[in-house]
């Protein structure tokens, strides 16, 4: 028998990206509008923690010349279903 519910999974935050497009006159980075590269899925049988689960993984991500955010994903978002 399983434990599993009919209700589809939902993701807990949303992975975006967002380019460093260049500095301003405060020496602070400027970014590029954020654009979403994956999701953080809740672990299952109540475990702690999350699985990150990455769509896309830009160029820029490994020279340091982006910032990755983690958005909560609220349960009005229309993605993650599996």
């Amino acid at each position: 028998m399983s434990n599993r519910t009919n209700t589809p999974q939902r993701p807990m935050f949303r992975v975006t990206f967002a380019r460093i497009t260049g500095q301003d006159s405060d020496g602070s980075d400027i970014l590029s509008r954020p654009k979403e590269i994956g999701a953080v899925w809740p672990r299952r049988n109540g475990k702690v923690g999350g699985i990150l689960a990455l769509d896309h993984i830009p160029v820029e991500l490994s020279q340091r010349k982006g910032v990755i955010f983690l958005v909560p994903a609220t349960h009005n978002d229309e993605g993650g279903a599996e």
